[in-house]
């Protein structure tokens, strides 16, 4: 009688630990917000301002493409713009899915004052703004990038990530005045050959011990709850290669990392859970061969990551026939 009241009162507590689990999982399915793969608009973000040894400023800008898997296509013109002044000042023209932080910078000149600067994009018929100002609480600096990115916890810093500096890449190759200009047959690979320095900070995390869990499986960080407030990434040394602007698309041999944040667990993105940093070439040498569908003129953009910081590096490349 025993065994039976015993297996009994277990297999209430089951079901009502099943029921439990079930009406969590619905009552967050209804008020977690939709996620979709396509067809969904861009939020233009502005991130803040620093200022140049020179007295001038620079506004940074970032974005957030509510598709998961859609790269957006928005030429600059009337769907794209800035004002007042110049509509083109720079902004990609090619949108990589979701929240993509200190995207691009824009310069203004010293007295540029209590003025505003707008960037307004335009996709599937909704159409928003970033407001652009050298409001004080808008300033940036390295522990802010880090911080907001993901390297940080949300206000914190420490004496590691305050003497971070970011790294340094570099393209290899020719160029034209102060450009790096390729040219190649649509459908033909070229390789671009990059170096990246860094000073080592800040240290990667000790992600393989979490990545295998006891018995080598994994399920241990699979199954951790989040602990933060803020987004999490794993720090770690990578460069990045992707369209920055151009009409068609591009493949990458091997597949880059994602500079945006996906966060699911097999992506190969440093704010995804299984992530493990990439190993770095002694020389600091990276190479990537890229191959272009269709003729036109592209801007790939470098972005060289340490986790904390990051630097950025452009080529264009005009694609043939």
């Amino acid at each position: 009688m025993s065994l039976r009241l015993n297996w009994l009162r277990s297999a209430s507590v089951a079901r009502w630990l099943a029921a439990i689990l079930i009406s969590t999982f619905l009552m967050e399915g209804a008020l977690a917000q939709p996620s979709y793969r396509k067809g969904q608009y861009l939020e233009p973000a502005y991130e803040g301002w620093r200022q140049n040894a020179d007295g001038t400023y620079v506004f940074i800008f970032g974005y957030q493409n509510e598709n998961w898997e859609e790269e957006l296509k928005i030429p600059v013109g009337e769907k794209n713009f800035f004002s007042p002044g110049l509509e083109d000042r720079g902004q990609p023209t090619h949108f990589l899915p979701r929240r993509n932080r200190f995207t691009f910078e824009v310069p203004v000149p010293a007295d540029w004052g209590d003025k505003e600067l707008a960037w307004t994009v335009t996709v599937n018929g909704v159409t928003k703004v970033a407001y652009a100002t050298l409001a004080r609480d808008y300033v940036i600096d390295n522990v802010v990038i880090a911080s907001e990115t993901g390297s940080l916890g949300a206000g914190t810093s420490s004496p590691e990530s305050r003497s971070n500096q970011p790294p340094l890449v570099t393209v290899q190759g020719d160029r034209v005045g102060d450009q790096i200009v390729r040219t190649v047959r649509a459908g033909q690979p070229l390789n671009l050959q990059a170096h990246v320095a860094d000073d080592g900070l800040p240290k990667p995390r000790a992600t393989s011990a979490a990545f295998t869990g006891a018995g080598g499986t994994g399920i241990a960080r699979w199954m951790r709850p989040p602990s933060r407030v803020t987004v999490g990434k794993t720090n770690g040394l990578f460069l990045s290669w992707n369209i920055y602007r151009g009409e068609g698309n591009a493949t990458f041999d091997p597949p880059q990392v994602k500079p945006w944040e996906d966060t699911r667990n097999s992506a190969n993105s440093p704010w995804g859970a299984l992530w493990v940093p990439p190993p770095v070439p002694e020389d600091g040498m990276y190479s990537v061969d890229v191959t272009f569908d269709m003729p036109g003129t592209y801007v790939l953009w470098a972005r060289a990551d340490d986790g904390g910081l990051f630097h950025d590096q452009y080529v264009t490349v005009n694609v043939t026939p």
